[in-house]
């Protein structure tokens, strides 16, 4: 029974209307108009997420954020792990497989997804909720599939045939990277994605594909292959960074955003190096495509253990810049524990559409500790503005309006506070505080 059950959810479901991919190569950008929004597991619960904690996040976050645009429900690395513990990995865990190798969620901590039903019941519930289902993998076979040599489903090949067992992820044991130069590789990567396309997932984080980049480009094309054809659209995610800038284009024809730093954490350091980064990556960012900056580590952390590092101003700070530099916006706290000060932070309208719809963003200066970005406000010559000032003491942070595109005076509103805040005559000048940011539309 388990054997057909898995078999059934190899059939691939049916293309969502209107994405033509088989005539358009990059119609997959067409489903991500906007940077992402949602929340991923892995800032507050690591390899240890449960059935029960998933869904009564997805619960939260379908009544307190998607009614501001956070839809994507993602479940970080090692679902497949029946004893993980946290953000450490087990060398030598034995992993859930089907038959053909594929990862299978571990019953012990999905119970829903035994018998062979995967993830489709725990992804009808987060669809059911209004949410989009996303899961992450790491790339390649596991290593484990590899030493039992399983069979790559549909074909004559084994796994062990297809794997470079030199191409390892030097931080997660589970896989071996897979050699696109054999027959079978292929195969075993679209068998992959048509068991997700069966469970229902729309978005893909594929992880140990950014760096090294440029030695891991055919297992991305294998990925985008494998996408195109499992009959169902999903968004992909490739992790972790620094992407070097000469991949840009390459990353553009294949993914839909893409990890620009490492993982990023709670540290005033980490925040302060994603100012240069963003800047390095605007020229690249394109509709449909976007370099990402990581998941927002707000609230409670590491496994309940903790509260966010951030201050109030860091925290605003780095919404501020995610939000001009249009990185998307993937909550990392755990949402059972949302306090109001941080639910008023994910989910001030005026801010979040900046990162949502507005265009031409671009930075202006970032000198002696002191950043301003501008952008252009949808549908109107109305200009917004954020201005940081990153030093370790209250300063004057300000622009001309000329350098904006304007003349004369403009009427500015302060989107963090919601409200007028007075007029500016060929500068807007505000003072700061350490580490602290403002945005204001201007027109």
């Amino acid at each position: 029974m388990l054997r057909r059950a898995l078999l059934a959810a190899s059939v691939a479901a049916p293309w969502l209307p209107g994405l033509a991919q088989a005539a358009d190569p990059l119609a997959f950008r067409r489903l991500a108009p906007t940077p992402p929004m949602g929340w991923n597991s892995w800032d507050s619960f690591a390899t240890t997420l449960t059935e029960d904690q998933a869904i009564d996040n997805a619960k939260v976050m379908a009544k307190v954020l998607l009614p501001h645009g956070y839809d994507v429900f993602t479940v970080d690395i090692q679902w497949y792990e029946p004893g993980a513990t946290g953000f450490d990995y087990r060398k030598d865990a034995s992993l859930a497989l089907d038959p053909w190798g594929r990862l299978l969620p571990a019953v012990n901590r999905f119970p829903s997804s035994a018998d062979g039903a995967g993830f489709k019941p725990l992804g009808d519930r987060l669809h059911a909720l209004g949410l989009k289902f996303g899961i992450h993998l790491m790339r390649g076979a596991p290593r484990q599939a590899a030493d039992r040599n399983l069979p790559v489903l549909g074909t004559d090949v084994r796994i062990g045939d297809i794997v470079d067992r030199s191409s390892l992820c030097p931080w997660n044991p589970d896989m071996y990277g897979v050699d696109m130069r054999k027959t079978g590789a292929q195969a075993y990567y679209d068998s992959v994605f048509k068991l997700l396309a069966a469970w229902g997932v729309d978005y893909v984080k594929v992880d140990d594909m950014s760096r090294p980049y440029h030695d891991h480009a055919p297992e991305i094309e294998a990925v985008r292959k494998a996408i195109d054809a499992c009959g169902r659209p999903m968004v992909l995610s490739l992790s972790p960074g620094e992407t070097p800038l000469d991949a840009a284009d390459h990353a553009q024809r294949h993914a839909n955003l893409w990890r620009i730093s490492d993982d990023f954490w709670d540290q005033w350091p980490l925040l302060l190096e994603q100012f240069g980064r963003l800047e390095r990556w605007n020229p690249y960012r394109i509709p449909g495509c976007w370099p990402d900056a990581d998941m927002l580590p707000l609230g409670i952390l590491d496994l309940g253990k903790r509260a966010t590092r951030f201050t109030p101003d860091e925290q605003r700070t780095m919404m501020t810049l995610w939000s001009i530099a249009r990185s998307p916006l993937i909550m990392g706290g755990d949402l059972r524990k949302l306090d109001p000060a941080t639910t008023a932070l994910l989910t001030n309208d005026e801010v979040l559409a900046v990162n949502q719809r507005s265009s031409e963003n671009r930075p202006l200066f970032n000198a002696a500790g002191l950043v301003a970005w501008t952008a252009r406000a949808p549908g109107s010559d109305a200009r917004y503005l954020a201005l940081f000032n990153t030093t370790d003491k209250a300063a004057t942070v300000g622009a001309d309006l000329a350098i904006l595109g304007m003349k004369g005076s403009a009427e500015v509103r302060d989107l963090w506070a919601r409200r007028p805040d007075g007029s500016a005559a060929g500068r807007l000048e505000r003072i700061l505080p350490a580490h602290g940011s403002g945005l204001y539309r201007l027109g």
